[in-house]
């Protein structure tokens, strides 16, 4: 597979669940609002900013931090590259690069989700963002549908895979380390901490698979342990990079050779696997002990670095020049012929 074709599908499969991840954190955060003081309200959309990792940008743009302006800014301004509007016109614009590789039910819904809301009237949205929201969240649902309905199990599919996969790790990261303090400093079992823990499970949409699997045992470090260790809930950070080795593997079997390129130390592979089985054989309380806020960051940045080599490995078009040859040998070699 071409390196261009392989990069666009990974960018465009990253920029749907970018955008459904935007929408789901901001639906949250509206219910949530509804039970706090205004004091909390003014905290939490902060929170929110810092969750996203846009905060300077977004004093910069704007005088006052209220929900507003904080929907304005995330849903479609056009200076924040990574509102949802622009995360699905870049979707759409990869989609469009690689029609020949996608089904053309991929190609025809992710097409009408983008025109649906670029004539969304935005004063209507901010009056009511929730329908918005819900257009986002089933059009990206139905969009990994799709794909896994229509279109081939091949390398392609798993470029796709990949991306949604690494997004997904690192959003629920981001939501973790953004609440996770202010939980913790909370008396345990209180109101106000439990409002704060049913936020930050819905923001993951974990709620209702957390109270299946733990009961009514909400407590920050189990929701902390559920987000980060879970082998079987599709947002926990075990579940993604357990996905992210497969398809890892699965690529990597058949573009060996570009594999090669890299570093031997520094392969998606190696990278993967070995942050993979670290999370398979961690014990919670140890990091708990320590500083989960730290390992979080940690964790991170490793999971950027394994996404940095599968560009260096699978996206990187510089020409690879064959090694010098020794001159004297090569005029010795044309004498003889």
């Amino acid at each position: 597979m071409l390196s261009r074709v392989a990069d666009s599908l990974f960018w465009m499969s990253r920029y749907i669940e970018r955008a459904e991840n935007l929408t789901r954190i901001l639906t949250i955060n509206f219910n949530a609002l509804l039970d706090m003081p205004m004091v909390d309200a003014h905290k939490s959309w902060r929170d929110l900013l810092n969750t996203l990792g846009d905060t300077s940008l977004y004093d910069d743009l704007y005088a006052e931090l209220n929900g507003r302006n904080v929907i304005d800014y995330t849903l479609w301004h056009t200076n924040n590259h990574n509102s949802v509007l622009n995360s699905i016109i870049r979707a759409r614009e990869n989609a469009r690069s690689v029609r020949e590789q996608i089904s053309s039910e991929m190609w025809e819904h992710l097409n009408r989700l983008y025109h649906h809301l670029r004539s969304m009237n935005h004063d209507a949205a901010r009056r009511s963002p929730h329908e918005f929201f819900a257009i986002v969240r089933d059009g990206s649902h139905a969009f990994q549908g799709i794909t896994n309905t229509t279109m081939p199990h091949g390398e392609g599919y798993e470029f796709i895979q990949l991306g949604k996969y690494i997004e997904r790790s690192g959003m629920t990261l981001r939501v973790l380390d953004s609440k996770y303090n202010t939980v913790n400093a909370l008396p345990e079992g209180s109101p106000e901490a439990s409002l704060h823990l049913i936020a930050l499970l819905k923001s993951c949409s974990a709620f209702e698979a957390f109270r299946k699997s733990n009961g009514s045992q909400l407590q920050a470090a189990r929701v902390a342990e559920f987000l980060l260790l879970s082998p079987e809930f599709p947002r926990a950070v075990r579940f993604c990079l357990q996905h992210c080795v497969a398809s890892v593997n699965a690529i990597a079997g058949q573009e060996a050779d570009v594999v090669r390129v890299v570093a031997e130390r520094q392969t998606p592979q190696r990278l993967f696997g070995k942050i993979n089985a670290e999370l398979e054989y961690l014990d919670m309380q140890d990091v708990l002990d320590r500083s989960l806020v730290d390992y979080i960051a940690d964790l991170y940045t490793r999971i950027n670095l394994a996404g940095d080599s599968i560009t260096r490995s699978f996206f990187n078009t510089q020409v690879i020049l064959p090694p010098p040859r020794d001159i004297n040998a090569l005029q010795q070699s044309q004498q003889q012929q």
